[in-house]
C-alpha cells in the first residue's frame, strides 16, 4: 500500500531509489543494527529510529553502498555512533525525574537502574571511548576485532577500554 502511494504520488523531490547492494546490506545486516541499537538506548522504539536513521544516511550518500569495504564493521559503528546520539539528545532534552532515582536509603540501586545510569554515563564519554565500550561490552567483539574494525593497534583499545571502565566504575559508585 505504502509502495503504491509512493510511486502513484506525484512529488516535489524525487522518491530515492534504493539501489540493489543497499537493499542487500540491509537484508543481510538490519538485525545486527537493531539489536546493537537496543543494547545501547534499552528500547525497541529507538533502536527502530536509530535503525531508519542508519539506513536513511545510507540512502543519502552519494556512493550508497558500493564503496564500503566491510559493510558489518561500517553499519555496527554507524549503529553506535546513532543510538549514542540519541541517548544524549535524549538526556540534554529531558528534566531529571527526581522519582526514578534511587533512593538515598537503599543499598543498591536494582539492574534497571544500573543499566539506566551507565547509559547516561556512555553517553557523557568521548565518542572513541564509548565506541570502544559499547564495542566490547554490549557487542561482545575481542580487542583484536575492535582494532580490525576501527584501524587502531590493540594496545590503544585495552588501554582506552581499562581507562573507560576506571572511570565509569567511579562515576557509577557514586550514583549508588
Amino acid at each position: 500500500m505504502l509502495v503504491e502511494t509512493l510511486i502513484t504520488t506525484k512529488h516535489e523531490d524525487p522518491v530515492p531509489i534504493i539501489p540493489n547492494a543497499l537493499a542487500e546490506m540491509y537484508r543481510d545486516h538490519h538485525t545486527m543494527v537493531f539489536r546493537t541499537a537496543y543494547r545501547i538506548t534499552g528500547n525497541a522504539a529507538d533502536a527502530e529510529d536509530v535503525l531508519q536513521t542508519v539506513f536513511l544516511r545510507m540512502v543519502r550518500r552519494e556512493d550508497a553502498a558500493d564503496a564500503i569495504e566491510r559493510p558489518e564493521n561500517y553499519l555496527r559503528r554507524a549503529a553506535v555512533h546513532a543510538a549514542l546520539d540519541l541517548v544524549r539528545a535524549r538526556r540534554a532534552g529531558a528534566e531529571v525525574d527526581l522519582d526514578r532515582l534511587p533512593a538515598a536509603t537503599s543499598s543498591r540501586p536494582d539492574q534497571g537502574d544500573l543499566r539506566d545510569l551507565l547509559r547516561q554515563e556512555l553517553s557523557e564519554l568521548p565518542a572513541r571511548s564509548a565506541e570502544i565500550f559499547t564495542l566490547r561490552f554490549f557487542e561482545g567483539l575481542t580487542n583484536r576485532e575492535i582494532a580490525d574494525a576501527l584501524g587502531i593497534s590493540s594496545i590503544t583499545v585495552a588501554v582506552t577500554l581499562h581507562r573507560t571502565r576506571r572511570a565509569l566504575q567511579k562515576k557509577l559508585r557514586h550514583k549508588s
